[in-house]
């Protein structure tokens, strides 16, 4: 398979939405053999022959990982993986390597890779290692459109509703927070019950989780009046 192409026996529609694995590898034998084995259980591949082409291809945002030879022509594969880290790539790594030894695996591991294997590998057990990593990424990916929904969702909250939410976070009653705010009792009961609607919060300690993912913090009384 030629760097940059997709499994035939799945769509380029398909490959949007579907997991993707991806192959660095510089031996053209084996990233054959290994686009062979991903289609085998109807896997979408793209394979390239160097990290430089694999920056270079228009990853969508679906779950993904990178199966990644250490030593690549040109640039290390442990190198490269340090750059991904580096710029916040966020793909599961797994390395193979024909001439691995226990320090390079430990190095690789101690920055993230999912799993590292010695060429030659079995089949099942690098799939069982992708699949796992294209779990981990499925839940990344989850998580992530979570908290930017629950940020659309924070938007949608008026500017009084914005200052209510530290209070109510920090455990104060709604007179307690009519008198830090100078409002009536009934206008932050109102405000309070919109946040929670807004924010789609079943309870208390739920608007608390959605709030500290949002990085919002608690406030207590303020003693300074």
């Amino acid at each position: 398979m030629q760097a940059g192409t997709t499994s035939p026996t799945i769509s380029r529609a398909e490959a949007l939405t579907g997991p993707i694995v991806y192959v660095v590898d510089d031996d053209a034998a084996v990233r054959r053999a290994l686009a062979t084995l991903m289609r085998s259980v109807e896997l979408c591949v793209e394979t390239f022959a160097s990290a430089e082409e694999f920056l270079l291809f228009s990853r969508p945002a679906v779950p993904s990982c990178l199966v990644l030879d250490v030593r690549l022509r040109g640039k290390n594969g442990l190198t490269f993986q340090k750059e991904i880290v580096d710029s916040s790539m966020h793909i599961p790594v797994v390395f193979m390597t024909g001439h691995g030894d226990i320090e390079m695996s430990v190095k690789a591991m101690k920055a993230g890779a999912t799993d590292f294997f010695a060429k030659p590998f079995r089949d099942q057990d690098m799939l069982d290692a992708i699949g796992q990593a294209l779990r981990r990424d499925k839940a990344r990916l989850e998580s992530e459109g979570a908290v930017m929904q629950l940020r659309a969702s924070y938007d949608t909250l008026s500017p009084r509703e914005k200052e209510v939410l530290p209070y109510v976070l920090g455990g104060l009653l709604n007179k307690q927070i009519a008198s830090e705010m100078n409002l009536s009792e009934i206008t932050v009961k109102v405000h309070r019950g919109q946040v929670m609607k807004k924010l789609n919060a079943r309870s208390l300690p739920d608007l608390v989780r959605k709030a500290e993912s949002l990085g919002i913090v608690p406030r207590g009384i303020d003693t300074a009046h």
